[in-house]
């Protein structure tokens, strides 16, 4: 292993469906280190995108699959959706080796074509899992001292201090969590995201379906999807946006095509408890995959949005749900939204399908924290007056002004960089 690699919670994830299913396959944004991260767990590799050789190993998957994939366990295909055929022969291998867990890693930043989808599903020998950019606590910016296993668990925390300010959560939402990007300052890492942003808009939707598409409405929705970045934007909002310059239809696709690309992923609306009469809103919550892309889109450096801080409140709020999503997944849960008909809203509720639940409010600063609060007991209320179950803890997740504590109406309030797993 590299001395400069660096773990990742997505670690204990992959270990675990490696000894229960044949192949895994990590999905996630370009340059997340999926390929790093599987690489420690693989014992051989096939690296599809190698230009060694005129690209001979993706010359030799096409022609040869069941060759291609042979080496010792597990073996790494990365980046296979550009031989999607490799799919079908490692499912196979899998049944001829009796089922035994651990043979295959696969890695992917796309779905491949339509009709080069694979033949079978994969079902019962592939696993999927996700994973993202790094997070404050993978980066040693976070000190870890409130964990979302123990908020969950009803543990209380108070005194830890968070040492950000507004100058360095401009610096940390610019620079995002690129695990290249570490020991670069803002501009440096900045110069990526608007990179990745290029590469999508003039290359790689049209790898995606062989559709050529104008790169500069691409960058537009993309830009659209920044500047409406933490909202419940439709998109019918979206298209009124952009002006006219898109219509409805080649945005709503676009948008489809990012999502396959891994550059989009919204979050989908709670479902509380089947029997819960409160009627939530089934729209989902766009994000970008890491906040520095939606900062670049934007234009936006750490000294233009010290000037802008409701700009700044939402990119923050942005890293947050990043970081949240993550650390829910670790714990076995996942990441939603609360937007009733009644129009109460919170930022996120971490949750089990019908099970634990826990609400929370992302605010910039703890001048705000009345405002959460005030959230927070009206969808606990609303909640456990339709007969669901109390959630397990009340959050508010804040960038400064405070230490973690409880306040007199249980709310857990939380610096982002204490948080953790």
């Amino acid at each position: 292993m590299s001395a400069r690699y660096v773990p990742r919670i997505v670690e204990e994830e992959l270990d675990e469906l490696l000894g229960l299913f044949g192949a895994v396959l990590i999905e996630g944004p370009k340059w997340c280190g999926k390929t790093t991260t599987a690489g420690t767990r693989a014992a051989s590799k096939l690296l599809l995108t190698d230009p060694a050789r005129n690209f001979e190993n993706r010359l030799r998957a096409e022609s040869d699959p069941a060759l291609a994939i042979s080496g010792k366990t597990p073996r790494l295909i990365d980046e296979w959706q550009e031989v999607p055929k490799l799919w079908d022969a490692a499912r196979f291998e899998c049944d001829s080796r009796g089922g035994e867990p651990g043979q295959f890693i696969f890695t992917g930043s796309a779905t491949p074509r339509d009709e080069e989808r694979p033949m079978h599903s994969g079902a019962g020998r592939f696993a999927k899992m996700r994973m993202d950019t790094m997070t404050l606590f993978e980066l040693g910016e976070s000190s870890g001292a409130v964990p979302l296993s123990g908020i969950v668990s009803g543990e209380r925390y108070e005194g830890a201090f968070g040492s950000m300010d507004s100058a360095t959560i401009s610096e940390r939402v610019v620079r995002g969590g690129w695990p290249a990007a570490i020991g670069r300052d803002a501009r440096a890492a900045s110069a990526m995201a608007r990179r990745y942003i290029d590469m999508v808009a003039e290359e790689d939707l049209t790898r995606v379906d062989g559709v050529r598409r104008d790169p500069d409405k691409v960058r537009a929705v993309i830009s659209s999807l920044a500047r409406n970045e933490s909202t419940l934007a439709t998109i019918k909002t979206l298209v009124a946006d952009l002006g006219g310059e898109v219509a409805r239809q080649t945005a709503s696709s676009y948008i489809s095509l990012l999502a396959r690309l891994s550059f989009v992923r919204d979050i989908p609306a709670w479902s509380p408890a089947m029997r819960s009469p409160v009627h939530l809103r089934e729209s989902r919550k766009h994000h970008l995959a890491d906040p520095s892309l939606a900062a670049a889109a934007l234009g936006a450096t750490p000294e233009a949005l010290l000037g802008d801080f409701k700009t700044l409140g939402l990119l923050f709020e942005s890293l947050a749900l990043h970081d949240l999503w993550v650390y829910a997944r670790a714990n076995g849960m996942g990441l939603y939204h609360y937007h009733d008909a009644r129009d109460l809203e919170v930022d996120a509720v971490v949750a089990r399908p019908g099970g634990t639940w826990v609400p929370v409010e992302v605010k910039l600063s703890s001048a705000q924290l009345d405002e959460a609060s005030d959230n927070l007991v009206a969808v606990e209320e609303r909640m456990v007056a339709a007969g669901n179950e109390p959630p397990a803890a009340k959050v508010a997740v804040i960038g400064y002004g405070s230490q973690a504590h409880v306040t007199e109406r249980g709310v857990q309030v939380v610096p982002l960089d204490v948080l953790a797993p």
